[in-house]
């Protein structure tokens, strides 16, 4: 299977459905685990944010879904995020994964698409069997590789394709921003491969910011890199950009993955 090669980073969007953050700044206990932060991501994009532990790649996206309280600004659709509750972030169109995905195991997947496309069908109608499928649970099924699977239960399906399904749950409620956990993680190269795949025709119409440690994958799959480092933004640009900045070849000095082909986590 042939991995698209990463193409050139975008400039900054001027589009209004883009996600801009603006002096973004997460503060625990007066540990300041996001400082001051600026991203701009365009739709069809794919970004990559990557940094060592503790670089606040997830707090970062905790603040952008309502999770963590932050001060600065996130508009995401020429709307302002920060300040919302999480219930009303995710109604603007925004939603996330997480490192171990979140379906119900005891549901089909299309029982799964079905409560998280919010349906309106009552317990009774969502156990039985229909001729037609909506059309948002039919494109789900068919965009994440999924339609062969509909009737199997959720937690007997291989790792890779749980987290394809969440990815669908997703798709159903027409999220226009999708921020991935670590989408990969744990998965066997082939899936890995077709999770890329995934990703690039999700990202061909919205706005998808992923964060990885697999630097394999970033290199046949990501669009753009930014690399956080103690809360901030320490380089920015296509991959190659990124693996030549003696910045980031410091802060991952040890650490080959990204200086060269084998494998590794950063």
């Amino acid at each position: 299977m042939t991995a698209p090669t990463a193409s050139t980073a975008p400039a900054p969007p001027a589009d209004p459905a883009a996600l801009a953050v603006r002096d973004l700044r997460v503060t625990f206990d007066g540990f300041t685990a996001v400082d001051g932060v600026d991203l701009d991501v365009a739709p069809g994009d794919l970004r990559f944010l990557i940094g060592p532990n503790g670089a606040g790649k997830t707090t970062l996206v905790d603040a952008v879904t309502g999770l963590a309280p932050a001060t600065g600004s996130v508009r995401f659709a020429g709307r302002e995020l920060l300040g919302r509750p999480v219930h009303r972030i995710a109604r603007l169109g925004i939603g996330r994964t997480f490192q171990t995905a979140t379906v119900f195991e005891q549901l089909t997947v299309l029982q799964n698409l079905d409560i998280a496309a919010g349906a309106g069908r009552s317990v009774t109608t969502l156990l039985r069997r229909r001729r037609h499928l909506p059309e948002a649970v039919a494109a789900a099924l068919e965009t994440t590789a999924l339609t062969a699977h509909r009737d199997r239960l959720a937690g007997t399906l291989a790792h890779g394709r749980k987290q394809w399904l969440e990815i669908g749950m997703l798709l159903v409620q027409d999220v226009r921003l999708l921020l991935l956990d670590e989408p990969v993680a744990g998965m066997s190269h082939p899936e890995r491969e077709a999770t890329g795949e995934l990703l690039h025709r999700i990202a061909a119409d919205r706005t998808v910011v992923v964060i990885e440690h697999d630097m394999d994958f970033l290199r046949s799959f990501a669009r753009s890199v930014t690399v956080l480092h103690a809360g901030r933004v320490l380089s920015e640009g296509t991959v190659e950009q990124v693996r030549a900045d003696p910045r980031v070849q410091e802060v991952y000095l040890g650490e080959p993955a990204l200086t060269a082909p084998a494998g590794g986590e950063a």
